[in-house]
């Protein structure tokens, strides 16, 4: 599965981005979702999953009530809804997919596949 991030982009703090992940020639209707991000300097971390049902979904303590992960299976799309953006929030996210139900993981040991990541940048 050749997954694609899109989205990304520079915006001020207080503001919202809308990231896409979709997979090029497959369906991800049978995949569980995750969004993780990346900052310089620092491990990659997990920000949100959502199972392949869309019926639940998780989201890291840094980022609840600010991010929403959403799902049409209809289009093999996943969205991360970002509002109220920090400075700390700016990363290169990367979305990953892997075949767990409706177990969502929070390590990038058990996704199986990887988008190429898109830029989150936040100006104070």
């Amino acid at each position: 599965v050749q997954l694609q991030a899109s989205g990304g982009g520079l915006v001020q703090a207080g503001g919202s981005l809308r990231l896409s992940c979709g997979a090029s020639g497959r369906t991800l209707k049978n995949y569980v979702i995750g969004w993780f991000r990346q900052a310089p300097g620092k491990e990659r971390e997990y920000v949100a999953g959502i199972a392949w049902s869309g019926y639940s979904s998780d989201y890291a303590d840094s980022v609840k009530g600010r991010f929403t992960i959403s799902r049409d299976n209809a289009k093999s799309a996943v969205a991360l809804q970002m509002i109220s953006l920090k400075p700390e929030d700016a990363a290169v996210y990367y979305c990953a997919a892997t075949r767990s139900g409706e177990y969502i993981p929070i390590n990038t040991s058990e996704y199986d596949y990887w988008g190429q990541g898109t830029q989150v940048t936040v100006s104070s």
